[in-house]
C-alpha cells in the first residue's frame, strides 16, 4: 500500500488460539529472559535445491546480489496481524506482513524511488493522457498453483477496490471529482484504463499501490457482501492465496506467523535461480519495543526494521563490536500526532460520539491553536528522541524535499498566548483552583489515548499531559492496545483525544488522498463525511483533486503547498515531533538495500535477501 497508515506500535493483539495448521513440533518459549525459538521444520520446509519448474514465459528478474538459497530470517513485530486483507489493512501490524504474501502489476524500488515492472511486464499510454494498457505476464500462477490472469486484475478493481459497500483506502486515492477509473478485460493478459482525466500518479498509486487478489478464491465472498471479513486472521493457510514471494504457512495469535517460500513465485536473480532464497520468515511476537532490542542484540532476531532513536547511541557502540551492522537512515516520515475528534455524527443508538460540549471545543480552531502553542516540543525532541529528530509543525517533514513547504505556520511553546486564545472562547480560570472551567463552571477536560507498550509515545502523552496542565486543562491519559486505538479511529469513533502516529510510505501528494479529503477513510479527526463539514475542508479537497490532474510538476507542487498552509493554519491535526530513522541487521543478513520512505527499512525486498552461511 501506498497511502499513510497508523505506524508503529505495541500492537500486541492477543487471541483466542485456533487449532494448528498442520506445524505440530513449532513452539516459542522463553527461558531465563531469553527466546528460545524452537522450530522443527517438516518435509515441506526442506531447502529446494534447483529452481522450482512453475515460472512465467518472462519471469522478473531482480536487480540483487546473486544469494545463496535455505535458511529463514527471523523478524519481531510488537503483536499479531488484524487481518491479512491487503485490501481493507490500515495499520502496519497486519501491512508488514501482507507485504509479504501479496503484489501489484507495477514493483517500487523503494531505495531508488524507481517505478519496475511487477505482474504487469509492461505498460503503455495512450496520447490523450487517460488510456493506459497493461500487459500481463503470461504463466504467473497463485501461490496455489491456479493461474494468475486479467480476470484476477478486473475483480480486484471492479469488485473490491470500487465496491463502495467495502470501506478501504485505495479508493480514496483513485478516483477523480468522485469517479472511478474504468478497467476492463482486453485479453487474458491484457488490461486498459481509462482515468476520468489525465492524473499523475497512476503508475505508482494503480500500479503499485493496490495488491491484486484471486478471484478464484474471493469472488463468492465479494458478491455475499462477506469480503471485510475473508483473508482474516482465523483464515486456513490453504485458502489464503497470493502472488507475493512467501505463503502462509501458520498462524499463532500472540506467538508468531510462520511464512514460506511461494514455489510459484515469478522473479529470478541474474543466473535464473528462482527467489525469493530463504525457505521462511518467521515473525515472532515480542511484547514491547525493549523487548525486541534485547532480542535483537542477544542475536536471536535477524533484523529490527525500526530502532528508536533513546537507543541509537548504545546501538553505534554494540555495532563497533562487528556482529551488526547499524543503518543511520536521516530524518523519517513518520510523525506523532495529537487528533481531536470532531465528529458530528452518532452511534446506532443515537447517541453523539463525542459530548456536545467537548465537541464544541475540538471544532473550535482557536482551542485547537491554543494546545498547540502550548506544547514544547522541543521538550518532547530531546525527552522521548534523545535529540535525535526535530519538532513537527506541518503534514509534511523535511524529509520530503520535493513536496515539503517550510513556509507554514507554526506554534511555538506559549502559554500566554494560549490563555489568551482560550479566553477568547470562554475557557478561563473562574474560581482560582487552576483549572480551566467554561461559562457553566465545567472543567476543560478530556482523555487522551494512545498505543500501550509504545515507551516514546506513552512518554510524550506524559509530557503533554504536564504542559496542559501549566495551562490549567485536565488530560486523563489512558493507554490502549494499538488495535483497540485504530478501531476507535477507523470504525467506533468513540474517543476524545488520541497521540499517535502516522506514516507515508510514498513522497507524493496522491499518497496522502486517504487522509486529506474529507470523504476519506483515514481522515482522522472526522472521516468519510458524506460532504466537507467546513470550507477549508471542503478547499482542500478541491486542490487535493485538482493536484492529482495537473501534469505540470510547478502547478502541483503550488497546489500542495497551499494544502500544507491550511492544515499548518486550521490545526485538525497537532503534530509534535518526527524523528530520524535507525535500522540493523545481522552481518549475515545479505542483499539488505534500506530506505527511508517504508515502514520496514530493511525488509521491503524480502525476496532478494538471503543468509550467508
Amino acid at each position: 500500500m501506498t497511502t499513510p497508515r497508523f505506524q508503529d506500535s505495541s500492537k500486541l493483539n492477543p487471541r483466542a488460539k485456533r487449532p494448528g495448521a498442520g506445524l505440530s513440533r513449532l513452539s516459542l518459549a522463553f527461558v531465563r529472559g531469553s527466546l528460545i525459538l524452537a522450530v522443527s521444520l517438516g518435509p515441506r520446509f526442506a531447502t529446494v535445491a534447483a529452481p522450482h519448474p512453475n515460472l512465467p514465459e518472462h519471469p522478473r528478474t531482480a536487480s540483487c546480489g546473486v544469494g545463496i538459497r535455505g535458511g529463514r530470517l527471523v523478524m519481531p513485530e510488537f503483536g499479531d496481524p488484524k487481518t491479512f486483507n491487503p485490501i481493507t489493512a490500515n495499520e502496519t501490524s497486519s501491512l508488514d506482513i501482507i507485504y509479504l504474501m501479496f503484489d501489484g502489476l507495477v514493483k517500487k524500488d523503494h531505495a531508488t524511488e524507481e517505478l519496475k515492472p511487477g505482474l504487469a511486464e509492461s505498460w503503455s499510454m495512450a496520447a490523450d493522457q487517460r488510456t493506459w494498457t497493461f500487459r500481463l505476464r503470461k504463466g504467473v500462477r497463485w501461490s496455489d498453483g491456479h493461474p494468475f490472469t486479467a480476470d484476477d486484475v478486473v475483480f480486484t478493481f471492479n469488485d473490491l477496490v470500487y465496491n463502495r459497500s467495502i470501506p478501504n483506502v485505495q479508493a480514496d486515492v483513485l478516483r477523480v471529482d468522485g469517479r472511478d477509473f474504468e478497467v476492463t478485460r482486453l485479453d487474458d493478459y491484457s488490461v486498459q484504463v481509462v482515468t476520468p482525466t489525465p492524473f499523475a500518479p497512476f503508475l505508482e498509486f494503480f500500479g503499485d499501490g493496490v495488491k491484486i487478489m484471486p478471484k478464484h478464491k474471493l469472488a463468492d465472498a465479494a458478491a455475499a457482501k462477506r469480503f471485510e471479513s475473508a483473508y482474516g486472521v482465523n483464515t486456513a493457510p490453504k485458502d489464503l492465496v497470493g502472488t507475493g514471494p512467501f505463503r502462509l504457512r501458520e498462524f499463532k495469535p500472540g506467538e508468531l506467523t510462520l511464512l514460506e517460500r511461494n514455489p510459484y513465485y515469478w522473479s529470478v536473480d541474474s543466473q535464473g535461480t528462482q527467489l525469493p532464497y530463504l525457505d521462511n520468515v518467521i515473525v515472532v511476537v515480542l511484547p514491547d519495543q525493549n523487548a525486541i532490542s534485547l532480542r535483537f542484540l542477544a542475536g536471536e532476531v535477524h533484523v529490527q526494521d525500526m530502532v528508536r532513536s533513546e537507543e541509537a547511541a548504545r546501538y553505534r557502540r554494540e555495532a563497533q563490536k562487528g556482529a551488526f551492522v547499524f543503518h543511520e537512515l536521516g530524518l523519517g516520515s513518520a510523525r506523532d500526532m495529537i487528533t481531536f475528534n470532531q465528529n458530528i455524527g452518532t452511534n446506532k443508538a443515537g447517541r453523539p460520539y463525542v459530548d456536545p460540549v467537548k465537541l464544541a471545543w475540538f471544532r473550535n480552531v482557536k482551542f485547537r491553536r491554543a494546545i498547540a502553542h502550548a506544547i514544547d516540543r522541543a521538550s518532547i525532541v530531546k525527552s522521548t528522541l534523545s535529540g535525535e529528530g526535530s519538532p513537527q509543525f506541518g503534514f509534511v517533514t523535511a524529509n520530503n524535499k520535493k513536496w515539503f513547504n517550510p513556509a507554514v505556520p507554526q506554534y511555538p511553546y506559549d502559554l500566554d498566548k494560549s490563555r489568551a486564545l482560550l479566553k477568547e472562547i470562554g475557557l478561563e480560570d473562574r474560581n482560582g483552583d487552576g483549572w480551566l472551567e467554561d461559562e457553566r463552571g465545567r472543567i476543560v477536560e478530556f482523555e487522551m489515548n494512545t498505543n500501550a507498550g509504545n515507551s516514546r509515545r506513552e512518554k510524550g502523552c506524559i509530557l503533554v499531559q504536564q504542559d496542559l496542565k501549566k495551562l490549567g486543562i485536565k488530560v486523563h491519559l489512558r493507554p490502549l492496545e494499538f488495535n483497540t486505538v485504530i478501531a476507535k479511529l477507523d470504525s467506533t469513533f468513540d474517543f476524545e483525544c488520541i497521540f499517535l502516529g502516522l506514516f507515508s510510505e510514498s513522497t507524493d501528494p496522491a499518497n496522502s488522498m486517504n487522509v486529506l479529503r474529507s470523504s476519506g477513510f483515514t481522515h482522522q479527526w472526522f472521516p468519510r463525511q458524506a460532504a466537507p463539514s467546513t470550507d477549508w475542508e471542503a478547499r482542500v479537497d478541491d486542490l487535493m483533486n485538482r493536484q492529482l490532474k495537473a501534469l505540470d510538476f510547478a502547478e502541483r507542487k503550488k497546489l500542495f503547498d497551499e494544502v500544507q498552509v491550511i492544515l499548518a493554519d486550521q490545526v485538525p491535526v497537532i503534530y509534535t515531533s518526527t524523528m530520524n530513522a535507525f535500522a540493523a541487521a545481522k552481518n549475515e543478513v545479505r542483499n539488505v538495500r534500506p530506505t527511508v520512505h517504508q515502514n520496514i527499512t530493511l525488509t521491503w525486498n524480502i525476496e532478494e535477501l538471503y543468509i550467508k552461511k
